[in-house]
């Protein structure tokens, strides 16, 4: 049987299993080539990368794919953006990889939470206590030796907190602008934002490590498009469970790769965390409502 004759939700797992694997990859080149060249280096040329991959479609729809009429909350978009990927790309660099990528599964409550501030969107009892639940699991998981709230931990906590934010301004967005001008804006100045401190900050590559740098690029390229097929293949609500098998995979090549094995409070509070959030999106489903973890929020696809 072809591809495209099985089931939608059938042909949208097997995306978003394939979405999860490359978003665990690219986490562990950053982690990889973190060590030898600076985030703000590694940032600069992915989005390098990523506004070269989106260039055919911003020309194709030009000037339409430019053209927006709230360049404010691009603007702030753009900047959480910045903050959320500085932030949780370092936090992948000095964590366990299975740390930082349970941490930052804790965005689905910061949208929660935001969505409430922002969007006026109501939350009954029941999605307050797996928010609050879900925090509960983030603090264990803030303190992965019980020695301390890492500062790391907290940079990453942080990072999912601005990538929160990023998801509720892109659906205030995307009642007005088309998803390309969206894409396009991030693209572009947040690359802009962080080329001053990656120009100072800047180490000459080794060519094996400006193919890295490529690659995390083309892999972040390809796990975005890989999200988007599964969303438009499937229904949100038998995905949006698989994409936790990122933290399957993070484990799996943070042993394999880095010699890293996850501490008991990680798994704890991974499960903790996993369990509320999946709690919600069940609740999400019931009520009818628009998913938190939409398929643009994913990892650091911000």
């Amino acid at each position: 049987m072809r591809f495209g004759a099985l089931p939608g939700n059938l042909r949208g797992a097997a995306w978003i299993l394939l979405a999860t694997v490359l978003f665990a990859v690219m986490m562990a080149l950053i982690k990889l080539i973190g060590t030898h060249l600076p985030v703000s280096q590694i940032l600069l040329v992915r989005q390098a990368v990523m506004l070269l991959a989106a260039m055919p479609l911003i020309v194709q729809g030009f000037p339409d794919s430019l053209t927006t009429r709230r360049p404010g909350l691009h603007a702030l978009r753009i900047a959480f953006a910045v903050v959320a990927l500085f932030c949780g790309f370092t936090a992948v660099v000095h964590l366990p990889l299975a740390d930082a990528t349970a941490i930052a599964f804790a965005k689905s409550f910061f949208i929660s939470i935001f969505a409430i501030l922002i969007l006026g969107e109501v939350m009954g009892i029941r999605r307050w206590a797996a928010t609050l639940i879900g925090f509960a699991g983030v603090l264990v998981m803030l303190s992965p030796t019980g020695a301390g709230i890492d500062l790391y931990a907290l940079l990453a906590v942080l990072g999912a907190a601005a990538a929160g934010l990023v998801m509720v301004v892109i659906r205030l967005l995307s009642r007005s602008d088309r998803p390309i001008t969206i894409l396009a804006y991030q693209t572009v100045f947040v690359g802009l934002l962080i080329a001053p401190l990656a120009v100072w900050q800047w180490v000459w590559p080794t060519w094996q490590e400006a193919l890295l740098l490529i690659a995390i690029g083309l892999v972040s390229v390809l796990a975005q498009t890989c999200n988007i097929q599964a969303f438009k293949a499937g229904e949100a609500t038998v995905l949006a469970s698989l994409d936790y098998l990122r933290l399957l995979w993070a484990s799996l090549i943070g042993i394999a790769i880095f010699a890293e094995l996850p501490s008991w409070r990680t798994v704890i509070g991974a499960s903790i965390v996993i369990g509320a959030a999946l709690y919600t999106v069940h609740r999400e489903a019931r009520r009818g409502q628009r998913l938190s973890r939409s398929p643009s929020g994913r990892g650091y696809s911000t």
